[in-house]
C-alpha cells in the first residue's frame, strides 16, 4: 500500500482515488493531488459505507472505492477466482433475495450460493442455465421485479433458523475471538467455561500467545461453522476522556442490508453490559469492517471500552468487572434463542433465572 494516501500526497493512486469519488459525485474533479477536499470526500465516503472515518484510503477503502464504481449490468457476473466484488454484485444479491432466491447474505461478493441463487432463477424465467448473469438475464429479472419486490425472505429464513435451533445453548457452536489483551483472554476464557458447562462447541481464535491476523481469525470461524461469532476488542482513541462500550454488526446502508441476527445480538450485549456496568453507552453500529463481512455466521465486535482512558482501563483490569461483563454476554446469548415469552426486561436477567425457561439443569 502507498504510503502517500493521505493529505498533501500526490501520485497515479491519488488520481485514482479521485476517478473513483467524481464518479461517485462526491468530488468535483479528478487530480493526482490529495487535498483536503478530497480527504473529505474521503470521509464522506468512508461514512457512507460503513468503516472507520480516517480521511486516510488504507486497503480497506481502496477496495471499497473500487467495488462502488461497478452498477448491475456494467460487466457479466459470474463465479470466479479470485471472486467477484461490487456494487453490482450486492444488487444482483439483494434482487434474487427480494424475489425469494436464497443467495445468502448480501455482501458484494459473488459466491457459490450467488451462483446457485441464479440459475434457481434462470430456470425459473426460462434463460439459459449457466450461473452466469449476462444482459439475458438482468432483462428478465427486471420485468420480473415490476411484479415480485418488497419481500423480507432473509429475515424470515432468520427467524426460522433461530426457532428450529430452539432456546437450548447444547450443541450449538460459538467462536470467541478476543484481541491480545490479557484481560480480554481471561474474560474469553471465563466466558468459555460457563459456555461449555452448558453444552457450547467453543473455539477460540488465538492462543495467549499467538497473534493471527484478520483473515486467519475469520478462516477459523466459517471452518467452525458458528451459530454465532463474538469478538472482543478495546477501542482507542487520540483523547483519553473517550470511554465507553460499543457493539457493532455488519450492514451496509449503501448495499440496503443489515445482519438480522448480528443487529439483534449487538443490540443485546448492548443493552445487557450498559444494565449491569458503569461504562457509557456508545450504541450499536452497522460496519462492513472484512470481519463482519466476510465471516460467514452472525458476528458482533464488541469494543469493551478504550484502552486510551484510564478509568476503563482500570474497569477491564478488575476480575470483577469482568465476571459481570461475562454475566451480561451470556445472558445476552440465551436471550438471542429465547422466544418472546420467556424473554425479560434487559438486566434483570440472571444465569439462575435459566432454569425457569427449561434451558439448564
Amino acid at each position: 500500500m502507498s504510503p502517500d494516501l493521505t493529505l498533501g500526497g500526490s501520485g497515479d493512486l491519488v488520481l485514482q482515488v479521485t476517478s473513483y469519488l467524481t464518479r461517485l459525485n462526491l468530488l468535483k474533479e479528478e487530480g493526482s493531488q490529495f487535498t483536503e477536499s478530497v480527504e473529505s470526500a474521503v470521509k464522506e465516503f468512508q461514512q457512507s459505507r460503513g468503516l472507520t472515518v480516517t480521511g486516510v484510503v488504507d486497503s480497506i477503502t481502496l477496495r471499497a472505492l473500487d467495488e462502488a464504481r461497478w452498477k448491475l449490468g456494467d460487466r457479466i457476473l459470474s463465479l470466479a477466482s479470485p471472486a467477484m466484488r461490487g456494487d453490482d454484485v450486492a444488487a444482483l444479491q439483494s434482487q434474487l433475495s427480494e424475489m425469494g432466491f436464497n443467495c445468502g447474505r448480501v455482501d458484494g461478493i459473488f459466491g457459490s450460493d450467488l451462483e446457485s441463487a441464479v440459475m434457481e432463477f434462470q430456470k425459473s424465467v426460462g434463460v439459459k442455465v449457466d450461473g452466469r448473469c449476462g444482459p439475458a438475464t438482468i432483462l428478465s429479472m427486471m420485468r420480473l421485479k415490476k411484479i415480485v419486490s418488497g419481500g423480507t425472505p432473509i429475515a424470515l429464513r432468520d427467524a426460522t433458523n433461530r426457532a428450529q435451533r430452539g432456546p437450548s445453548l447444547s450443541g450449538k457452536v460459538i467462536v470467541i475471538d478476543p484481541s491480545d489483551s490479557p484481560d480480554l483472554f481471561d474474560l474469553t476464557q471465563r466466558l468459555e467455561g460457563r459456555l461449555i458447562a452448558l453444552g457450547v462447541n467453543v473455539f477460540i481464535t488465538r492462543t495467549n500467545s499467538s497473534s493471527p491476523s484478520e483473515t486467519e481469525r475469520i478462516e477459523v470461524a466459517n471452518a467452525a461453522s458458528a451459530d454465532l461469532v463474538i469478538s472482543l476488542h478495546q477501542d482507542r482513541y487520540i483523547n483519553e476522556s473517550a470511554h465507553g462500550v460499543a457493539t457493532y454488526f455488519y450492514g451496509s446502508d449503501s448495499h440496503g442490508v443489515h445482519s438480522i441476527v448480528g443487529e439483534r445480538f449487538a443490540t443485546l450485549v448492548q443493552r445487557e453490559i450498559c444494565a449491569r456496568t458503569d461504562l457509557l453507552n456508545c450504541r450499536t453500529h452497522a460496519k462492513t469492517w472484512d470481519l463482519l463481512r466476510l465471516t460467514k455466521s452472525p458476528t458482533v465486535r464488541i469494543e469493551l471500552g478504550f484502552e486510551s482512558n484510564p478509568g476503563d482501563v482500570k474497569r477491564v483490569s478488575d476480575p470483577g468487572f469482568r465476571e459481570t461483563v461475562v454475566e451480561a454476554l451470556m445472558v445476552a446469548i440465551q436471550r438471542l434463542y429465547l422466544s418472546a415469552e420467556n424473554d425479560a426486561k434487559t438486566g434483570t436477567l440472571r444465569i439462575a433465572d435459566l432454569r425457569r425457561a427449561g434451558i439448564r439443569k
